[in-house]
């Protein structure tokens, strides 16, 4: 790998640490898209998910029993149907189409982030069921599938509950751990590995993205502790506005596609 992807790529995993310790909620959206940048869509999303998983450990033990688990039984089902649907989706696109797929997801990320207080100001506390719950997970699993990308979703059934601070980010982490658990398998098998239809396009997950995975896992428990030290000292406020404004520019990349390098020849 040439040095600018490995500084996209090692910035990326550690913004999985830092994101998963609480802090800056909003890193977890930039991950993709700058791992996309740097290996491409499909081997992106494959080294990502273990170094996801990984994260997922250390912010359990974080937040353990601060969470609102009756949610999973309002999400999770839709999940299992979304990632089913997004495994398929993933193998029909190239890597172009999924770049831009990523791209406006996190462009629009951007959006509901700087509009969600203006959208939730007048809501009154809003009361899980499935009748929101199962539409919410089956957005969740497709987003996530092909971008990890579900925060949005996520939020939009979680922050309408007003739930605590600390018990909206352990309810998130218990949440993302379960999804990223539903994913693995659908990610590491090959179609020609199993006879049904609807269990797996094709292997994301391989001895060479997992051998990747493995270098950069380091970072996974370095950002954490960074997340730790961060929450302490800076201001998350601002510290968000850079953050969006580094996914904007992001997506909006990964949708047209510029050639960066062009003012340098």
């Amino acid at each position: 790998m040439e040095w600018p992807s490995l500084l996209l790529a090692g910035f990326a995993v550690l913004f999985i640490g830092v994101a998963k310790a609480g802090f800056g909620g909003g890193l977890g959206m930039l991950v993709t898209p700058l791992c996309v940048l740097a290996f491409g869509p499909k081997t992106a999303i494959g080294i990502l998910l273990p170094l996801l998983c990984a994260g997922d450990a250390f912010s359990l033990y974080h937040y353990w029993r601060r969470w609102r688990v009756e949610n999973l039984k309002f999400l999770l089902p839709g999940v299992v149907v979304g990632v089913v649907i997004g495994v398929q989706l993933v193998g029909q696109f190239s890597p172009r189409q999924l770049n831009l797929a990523i791209g406006i997801i996190a462009v629009l990320y951007v959006v509901f982030q700087v509009s969600k207080e203006r959208l939730f100001r007048t809501v009154g506390a809003f009361v899980p069921n499935h009748r929101v719950g199962l539409p919410c997970g089956i957005g969740m699993g497709i987003t996530s599938t092909f971008a990890h990308g579900a925060g949005p979703v996520a939020a939009m059934f979680l922050i309408p509950q007003r739930l605590p601070k600390e018990t909206f980010v352990g309810t998130s982490v218990l949440l993302f751990t379960w999804v990223n658990w539903i994913k693995l398998p659908f990610f590491c098998l090959d179609r020609s590995m199993v006879n049904l239809p609807l269990l797996a396009t094709h292997a994301l997950i391989t001895p060479a993205t997992l051998l990747t995975s493995a270098k950069f896992f380091p970072l996974v428990p370095l950002g954490v502790w960074l997340g730790v030290w961060l929450n302490r000292r800076v201001s998350e406020a601002r510290f968000f506005q850079l953050i969006y404004a580094i996914l904007l520019l992001t997506g909006v990349q990964l949708i047209f596609n510029f050639d960066l390098a062009a003012p340098f020849r």
